[in-house]
């Protein structure tokens, strides 16, 4: 019936709060004597409950039980899983009673709170320099250390953050990508990485159009079709190449001489560029 009731009849001594049954005061008094039973057979790591053991069991399994219903992605726990959720939902439930600004996970308000309070939690040992934030910590320490784990792709140069990287790719592309997808895609045709095959031959492509348009090759479908004609084709380039058999002219430019030959049915022109 205390389920129903809600009746409390175990308290915690150190806090008061209040428990329905003995074993759950028992796990929360764990809270207050750090006291963890559970441990990891893999790494030895201890834990205050059973639920808290196999939720971490998971992390050596690779086991996600839990998936997104809107792009598939798997997670180990069910709270990681409503997390994610709010990214695809816009939701930002906790707020910041300074600015009213608002986050999407407890973290990302706290680490923001710090803005305002000047909390400096995270302190450098080498310098005793201090940061708010944890990350910001990580990426300091490696100007002591020496450590640039980001990688070029293109000339192999090493970065200590993942934004000098970005920075440092524009002076291979010399191009602005508006999306960090884009930059990715382009960046393939200097490092030569195929993600993309074709379930048919294996053959391998670096863009997913590129592999869609290889596809008509094994399905037959043309969904290019000339207007004068009606005759349909598989890609673009190839209803250019049939259009000039309708316009009866053809340019081909000699790059090794400069000139440019004008071929037309029955009749070849030839002129010097100079």
């Amino acid at each position: 019936m205390r389920t129903h009731t809600d009746e409390r009849l175990f308290s915690c001594k150190e806090c008061a709060k209040g428990f329905s049954t003995v074993s759950n005061l028992k796990t929360h008094m764990r809270t207050h004597t750090g006291e963890k039973p559970f441990s990891c057979k893999e790494c030895k790591k201890g834990f205050s409950t059973v639920s808290n053991l196999k939720t971490h069991m998971r992390t050596h399994t690779g086991e996600k039980p839990f998936s997104c219903k809107e792009c598939k992605k798997g997670f180990s726990t069910i709270s990681n899983l409503k997390t994610h959720i709010r990214t695809h939902t816009g939701e930002k439930p906790f707020s910041c009673t300074e600015c009213a600004k608002c986050f999407s996970t407890v973290s990302d308000l706290k680490r923001h709170s710090r803005t305002h309070i000047g909390e400096k939690p995270f302190l450098c040992k080498e310098c005793e320099t201090s940061f708010s934030d944890l990350s910001h910590l990580t990426r300091h320490m490696r100007t002591h250390t020496g450590e640039k784990p980001f990688l070029c792709k293109v000339c192999d140069k090493s970065f200590s953050c993942v934004s000098y990287v970005k920075a440092h790719m524009k002076t291979h592309t010399k191009e602005n990508f508006n999306r960090i997808s884009n930059l990715k895609t382009h960046m393939r045709t200097h490092t030569g990485e195929e993600h993309f095959f074709c379930k048919e031959c294996d053959t391998t492509f670096s863009q997913i159009c590129s592999l869609k348009r290889h596809i008509r090759i094994h399905t037959g479908e043309k969904p290019l079709s000339c207007k004068v004609c009606k005759k349909r084709f598989r890609d673009l380039s190839g209803l250019k190449r049939h259009m000039r058999t309708h316009t009866r002219e053809k340019q081909v430019v000699c790059k090794m001489t400069l000139e440019v030959r004008k071929k037309k049915r029955g009749k070849t022109e030839k002129k010097t560029k100079w």
